[in-house]
C-alpha cells in the first residue's frame, strides 16, 4: 500500500511539472537569436530573415495555428524589400485574447575593428525567448484565453512592424477580441526590485499590474515603472496597440540606471540571466493558467493619450 501511495504521489509530482519550460531551451532559443551567426539581425539582411525563420520554427514545434493565411511570416514592405512579422495562434477555451510580442531586430554590425556585432541579447532576443517561452509551457495546454503571440520586426527602425502588423484587417477578428497585450523588452537582467519581477511600462494608465498581481504565483510581481520620465510606454512596440485602445503595456526587468549594454557590442549572452529569466517565464505561465475573462479585464483610464 505504501508503494502504491508513493507511486501516486510521484506521478502526480512529474505531472505537476511536465510544462515547466527547461532553463536549457531558454539558454537554446536566445543563445540561436543572438548569435554571431545573426550579425545583429538587423531588418533588411539576410540574417534578419534567418531569424524569422527560426521563430517560426519554434512557432509550429508549439502547434500554434497561423494568425493569416499559410504562414507564421505576416509580411510587410521595408525601402521596397519584402520582410517580415512572425505571427501564431494558440486557440483556447474562449474568444478572448491575450497577446504576447517582443521584437527580433537589432541593429546590426559596426565598422569597428573587433567585435562589431550588436548581438542584442537582452534587446530583444530576451523578450522573443520569454514569449516563445510562454507558447511552450501552454504547448499542450488548453488555456482560459486564446493566445496570439507576435515577434515584431523594425521596432529598431521606429517600431516599423509592430505598426504593420497593428494595421492588418486580417487580424482585426483577434484585436476586436483583445484584453491586453504584454510586450516583453529587455528582460534578460535582474531588476532593480529583484528577481522574479518585472515593471510595467505605464502603469498609471491601467490596472493591469493591479489586476494580474492578485493572480500571480510563487512571488512574482510586477512593479509600477520606476523610470516613468524616460516615457517608455510611448517608446515601444506597444504603443502601436495602445493606439488602436487595446490595453498594452511593456514589461521589462533592465535597469536603466546602469544599463551599460544598451544599444552595444556588449549586449551579449553575458548579461543573461538566464535562471531569473526561467523563473519568470514559468511562473508567468502559472499565473496565465489562472487567469480568465472573468478575473482579468483590465481597463485604461483618462490618463492615457491614444494619439
Amino acid at each position: 500500500m505504501k508503494k502504491l501511495t508513493y507511486l501516486t504521489f510521484s506521478l502526480f509530482s512529474i505531472f505537476s511539472f511536465a510544462q515547466e519550460v527547461s532553463r536549457e531551451r531558454i539558454n537554446t532559443v536566445l543563445a540561436t537569436l543572438a548569435s554571431d551567426e545573426m550579425k545583429g539581425r538587423e531588418i533588411g539582411t539576410q540574417e534578419n530573415e534567418n531569424a524569422a525563420n527560426y521563430i517560426a520554427k519554434l512557432f509550429k514545434e508549439n502547434n500554434l495555428e497561423y494568425c493569416t493565411g499559410n504562414s507564421y511570416l505576416v509580411p510587410f514592405n521595408y525601402k521596397g524589400k519584402t520582410v517580415y512579422n512572425v505571427c501564431g495562434v494558440k486557440k483556447g477555451k474562449t474568444d478572448k485574447y491575450l497577446g504576447f510580442s517582443g521584437h527580433f531586430d537589432h541593429i546590426g554590425t559596426s565598422n569597428k575593428s573587433g567585435d562589431n556585432i550588436y548581438n542584442g541579447a537582452d534587446d530583444d532576443a530576451s523578450g522573443i525567448t520569454t514569449l516563445v517561452g510562454i507558447s511552450d509551457y501552454f504547448k499542450n495546454e488548453k488555456p482560459e484565453f486564446s493566445m496570439v503571440f507576435m515577434a515584431f520586426n523594425g521596432e529598431e527602425k521606429g517600431m516599423l512592424g509592430s505598426r504593420a502588423i497593428s494595421e492588418d484587417k486580417a487580424l482585426d477578428k483577434i484585436y476586436n477580441n483583445m484584453t491586453a497585450l504584454f510586450n516583453f523588452e529587455m528582460v534578460a537582467t535582474e531588476s532593480q526590485f529583484g528577481k522574479n519581477a518585472l515593471f510595467m511600462t505605464g502603469d498609471e494608465f491601467s490596472d493591469l499590474d493591479e489586476l494580474f498581481n492578485k493572480n500571480a504565483v510563487n512571488g512574482l510581481k510586477i512593479h509600477p515603472d520606476p523610470y516613468a520620465s524616460e516615457q517608455l510606454f510611448y517608446r515601444s512596440d506597444n504603443v502601436n496597440f495602445v493606439k488602436k485602445k487595446i490595453i498594452a503595456h511593456s514589461f521589462s526587468t533592465v535597469d536603466m540606471t546602469k544599463a551599460s549594454h544598451y544599444h552595444n557590442e556588449s549586449d551579449d549572452l553575458h548579461v543573461v540571466d538566464f535562471e531569473n529569466l526561467t523563473q519568470i517565464i514559468n511562473n508567468l505561465g502559472k499565473t496565465l493558467k489562472k487567469i480568465n475573462p472573468q478575473n482579468f479585464n483590465p481597463k485604461y483610464n483618462d490618463k492615457v493619450n491614444f494619439n
